[in-house]
């Protein structure tokens, strides 16, 4: 179902970008010192004790007494990569987040080449919650990399990891991860030429969408034999631009997040259209971003610099003889 409001300008957009402005609107977040609330207890849902047990006095009730034949969980696999930190949802077989950092100097390190790179499955996950290769054979949808493997280019070892199936999930492949998706992370490479620090935190998102009733329900495609790897709605990105080159000395962070839809988009549009207040994003993950970060430093990065993307046409840039091949779906 494609909405149309023509009211708010949105007419054209698509359902996934007008189920975003539905939602959360253009607001200027930054500019509002209001924060969610800081998480003090640091080790919370990454490997810490589960809770303690209180008897009520003379009932013999002790609910934590379940424990001591295992915890249950949540646990999030939390892993340490060369170029990225990710944390794997083990429901949907992906990550809940991807954390990254890319500098110039880093993007100008050639020692990685992705010839010499193929997705693998994490071993290092239970085998009954592994992502598998086979569950993206002929799904129809690409292994779309969080972390990209052109940001990793300065090792060979750092390449590999972002082959992981950990760093994995299921995006539509013409127009979204091979186009679209793909300049969107072009441009986050351009930011290192202002910033001398670019963090970016990407993931999955599952976003609701009005049925004929009128009600709002959450529905998603799920894949693999047996079927296990569930298919993002949308796709985010928390931008973190750091120690401007034109200004060192302000302190000021450049923050800008964003949410796609995923399906394709066309190059016509404008990346803003995508950019979203943080919070939104938290409210529909369920983490946060940020929030040790003052507001007197937080600065708008799409007021400090264009946000656009740059379209490369890489197939038509080469040679015929050395031309891409076109890939299969699930191949990307």
């Amino acid at each position: 179902m494609t909405t149309r409001i023509a009211s708010s300008g949105l007419l054209g957009l698509g359902t996934g970008s007008v189920i975003a402005f539905f939602f959360w609107g253009r607001s200027d977040q930054y500019n509002n010192p209001g924060q969610t609330a800081v998480q003090t207890d640091e080790g919370r849902g990454l490997g810490g004790k589960p809770p303690g047990g209180i008897q009520v006095y003379g009932t013999g009730v002790n609910p934590s007494g379940f424990f001591k034949y295992g915890f249950p969980g949540p646990i999030h696999d939390l892993q340490n990569r060369e170029e990225f930190v990710s944390c794997y949802d083990r429901r949907t077989r992906m990550p809940y987040w991807v954390v990254e950092h890319v500098t110039a100097a880093s993007l100008k390190n050639r020692n990685g080449d992705r010839k010499n790179s193929f997705f693998k499955e994490d071993e290092i996950i239970p085998d009954s919650f592994r992502a598998r290769l086979k569950d993206y054979f002929r799904s129809g949808y690409d292994r779309g990399h969080m972390a990209p493997a052109a940001n990793a280019k300065f090792s060979q070892k750092a390449m590999d990891e972002t082959f992981f199936l950990t760093n994995v999930c299921p995006q539509i492949g013409d127009g979204f991860n091979r186009d679209y998706w793909a300049h969107f992370e072009y441009f986050c490479r351009t930011l290192t030429n202002k910033y001398h620090d670019v963090r970016i935190a990407s993931g999955p998102l599952f976003l609701p969408k009005q049925g004929a009733d009128g009600k709002f329900r959450v529905s998603y495609e799920v894949i693999g034999n047996p079927p296990s790897i569930a298919v993002p709605t949308h796709f985010f990105k928390v931008i973190v631009a750091e120690n401007s080159k034109s200004k060192p000395e302000s302190g000021d962070v450049a923050v800008a997040a964003f949410v796609l839809p995923n399906e394709p988009i066309p190059n016509e549009r404008k990346l803003i259209d995508f950019e979203v207040p943080i919070n939104a994003v938290e409210r529909s993950s369920g983490l946060q971003f940020l929030q040790k970060l003052p507001a007197s430093r937080k600065k708008n990065l799409c007021e400090e610099i264009d946000c656009h993307i740059i379209v490369r046409e890489f197939k038509k840039a080469l040679p015929p003889s050395k031309s891409l091949p076109v890939l299969p779906p699930g191949r990307s």
